[in-house]
C-alpha cells in the first residue's frame, strides 16, 4: 500500500536470510531473481499484490518507496492450495513442537497445485522422491487427498509409452533416469490415499500404468534378480563435516543397487495387493514369484548372516530391509541390533540417513520398542537433528542437515524432504491415533501410545473420514490419564500402559 508520485518505482527483493551487515542473502536463490516492482500511478493510496508469482521468503529489501515505509504499508500473504488443515499435535516438549509448526508452514507453503520441493529459488519442482513417505506424513496435517489424487495423474500423464516414469512429474525437467526409489512414490502415494482415505479408486485407475512400470523395469533392468537402476542414493545424509555439503566417508554410503532391489521389492508387494483390489487376480502370481526371487537374491548379496548386517552396515542398508520385510525372522532383532549401535556408537545418538533412510528410521525404531531413542532423535538439539535447524533461526525444515553452514546454493531454508517419517511416528505412535491396516481410513483406530521417559503430556486431534479422532494424555509419577474421542461408526482398540488391569479407571470407575 503506497501513496506515490505517477512514474515512481518501487522494488521488493526477497530473500530467506540476511548476511552480517543486515542485507539480504540471495545466493542460494541461484539464478531466481526474487523480485516484483510496483511503477505507481500517482492516484492517491495504490494497492497491489503480484497474481502470477509467489515467492518463498521471510525477509523482503523495500527500495524506491517514498518516505519512511511501515509495517501498515505491506501484508505477508501465504499462497497455498486451499485445503483444510485437520490435524492438531502439542505436547510437554518445546522442540517438538516448534518441529510440527514448522512442518505445517513448510509443507503448505510447498503446496501449489502440485507438491513442490521448495517456494524461493530457481527450481520448485515436483521432485516424486521428496513425498514417498511425505505424503502420508502430510495426510495427518493437511486433508491433501485431492492434491495427491490430482497427482497421481500428473505422474500417469507424465509416463512414456514404454512404461518410464520421471523423477520429476509433470516432467517440466526432462528427468527420465529409470531409478527406482523416486518412481517408486507413485504406488507408496496410491497406497497412502487408499488407507487413509478408503479410496480404492484410485490404485484400479492406476493400476494399468503401474503394472507398465513394473513390467518395463523387469524386462528392462532386472537382471539376476536385483536392479541397480539408483541415481540419488540415501540424498542428504548428513556429512561428517558441518561445513561440506556430501559426506566423503563411505561408511555413510548406501548401495544404490541395495536401494533400488529394495524398493522395487516393497514395490512388487504393493502391486500384489492392488491386483487383488483391482480384480486383477491373475497377475498375482508374477508379483509374488519376482518378489520371492528379487529377495532371495538381495539377502544372497547384501546379507552378512554372521554379523547379522547388510552389506557395509550403514544405517539405510539395515533399516530399508528391516522396513519391507525383508530380513529372515531369525535375525531381525540382531539386525536392529546392529542399527541400534550405529545410531549409538557412530552416529552419537543423531540422526545419520539421509531422505531414503530417514523415511522409515522413527517406525523401525518403534518396531523394535526403541521409542526412546527415537524420541531422542526427535528432540535433539544438536547437528544433526530437527533441533538443530530450529536452534539456528529455522521456521521451515532445512534441504541440508546443516543448511546454515554447507555450500550456499545448496541451502534451501524451505523443504520437505527431511521430515520423513517424523510426522507419522508422532501422530501413530507418540499420539496413538492410528488406522488399522485391514479396518482402513480409520474404521478402526488402533490407539497405543508411546510410554517415553521425559515426555509428559500430548494433546492431538486428526479429522479422518469419519469424523474427529481425539486424544490428550498426561503422565505423571503415579498416574496416567487419557482423554479419548472415537468418532461414530468406528471402533477403537484402546492400550493403556498399565502394570495390572485391576489398576484402570474408565470415567472414575474401576
Amino acid at each position: 500500500k503506497v501513496k506515490a508520485n505517477k512514474g515512481d518505482k518501487i522494488t521488493m527483493r526477497f530473500a530467506e536470510s540476511l548476511q552480517k551487515d543486515g542485507s539480504i542473502y540471495t545466493e542460494n536463490l541461484r539464478d531466481a531473481r526474487s523480485t516484483d516492482v510496483y511503477i505507481a500511478k500517482g492516484e492517491g493510496i495504490e494497492i497491489w499484490h503480484p497474481s502470477f508469482v509467489y515467492h518463498g521468503f521471510r525477509y523482503v529489501e523495500v527500495s524506491g518507496c517514498p518516505g519512511m515505509p511501515s509495517l501498515d504499508n505491506f501484508e505477508g500473504q501465504l499462497v497455498y492450495d486451499d485445503m483444510q488443515t485437520v490435524g492438531k499435535l502439542n505436547t510437554s516438549n518445546n522442540t517438538v513442537n516448534q518441529i510440527v509448526k514448522n512442518a505445517w508452514w513448510t509443507i503448505a507453503s510447498d503446496y501449489k497445485g502440485m507438491p513442490v520441493d521448495c517456494p524461493q529459488r530457481n527450481e520448485r519442482q515436483p521432485w516424486l522422491g521428496d513425498r514417498t513417505t511425505g505424503s502420508y506424513g502430510e495426510s495427518f496435517l493437511f486433508d491433501n487427498k485431492n492434491l495427491y489424487t490430482k497427482w497421481l495423474d500428473d505422474i500417469q500423464d507424465a509416463q512414456t509409452p514404454k512404461g518410464s516414469i520421471p523423477d520429476v512429474a509433470p516432467a517440466y525437467w526432462n528427468y527420465y533416469t529409470d531409478n527406482v526409489a523416486w518412481p517408486s512414490t507413485y504406488f507408496f502415494i496410491a497406497n497412502m490415499i487408499y488407507r487413509q482415505y478408503g479410496d480404492v479408486e484410485v490404485i484400479k485407475k492406476h493400476y494399468r500404468g503401474m503394472k507398465k512400470w513394473v513390467t518395463y523395469m523387469d524386462s528392462a533392468y532386472v537382471k539376476s534378480n536385483l536392479i541397480a537402476r539408483d541415481k540419488y542414493g540415501d540424498w542428504c545424509v548428513p556429512p561428517e563435516n558441518i561445513f561440506i555439503t556430501k559426506s566423503q566417508d563411505s561408511s555413510l554410503t548406501t548401495n544404490g543397487t541395495l536401494i533400488a532391489s529394495s524398493y522395487y521389492y516393497q514395490v512388487l508387494r504393493f502391486m500384489y495387493d492392488f491386483a487383488v483390489l483391482s480384480k486383477n487376480y491373475k497377475d498375482t502370481s508374477y508379483y509374488n514369484i519376482l518378489s520371492s526371487n528379487i529377495k532371495t537374491a538381495f539377502n544372497k548379496k547384501f546379507l552378512n548372516t554372521k554379523k547379522a548386517l547388510y552389506d557395509n552396515n550403514s544405517l539405510t542398508a539395515n533399516i530399508l530391509p528391516l522396513s519391507f520385510n525383508m530380513v529372515p525372522d531369525s535375525l531381525r532383532d540382531k539386525v536392529f541390533d546392529n542399527v541400534y549401535k550405529k545410531i549409538k556408537i557412530d552416529h552419537h545418538m543423531h540422526i545419520g540417513t539421509g531422505v531414503i533412510g530417514t523415511q522409515w528410521i522413527m517406525r523401525t525404531l518403534n518396531q523394535f520398542d526403541r521409542s526412546d531413542i527415537a524420541y531422542t532423535l526427535a528432540i535433539n538439539k544438536t547437528y544433526p537433528s530437527w533441533g538443530y535447524m530450529i536452534e539456528n533461526g529455522a521456521t521451515t525444515i532445512w534441504e541440508l542437515w546443516n543448511g546454515n553452514t554447507a555450500s550456499p546454493k545448496m541451502n534451501s531454508q524451505n523443504h520437505v524432504m527431511l521430515l520423513g517419517d517424523l510426522l507419522i511416528w508422532l501422530y501413530e505412535n507418540v499420539a496413538a491415533i492410528k488406522s488399522d491396516s485391514s479396518a482402513i481410513a480409520f474404521k478402526k483406530i488402533l490407539m497405543k501410545p508411546e510410554n517415553i521417559d521425559g515426555l509428559d503430556s500430548v494433546n492431538a486431534s486428526y479429522k479422518s473420514m469419519y469424523g474427529e479422532i481425539e486424544s490428550h494424555w498426561i503422565k505423571t509419577i503415579h498416574s496416567f490419564s487419557w482423554d479419548i474421542t472415537v468418532p461414530p461408526n468406528t471402533t477403537a482398540q484402546i492400550s493403556i500402559p498399565a502394570y495390572a488391569a485391576e489398576w484402570i479407571k474408565e470415567s472414575g470407575k474401576s
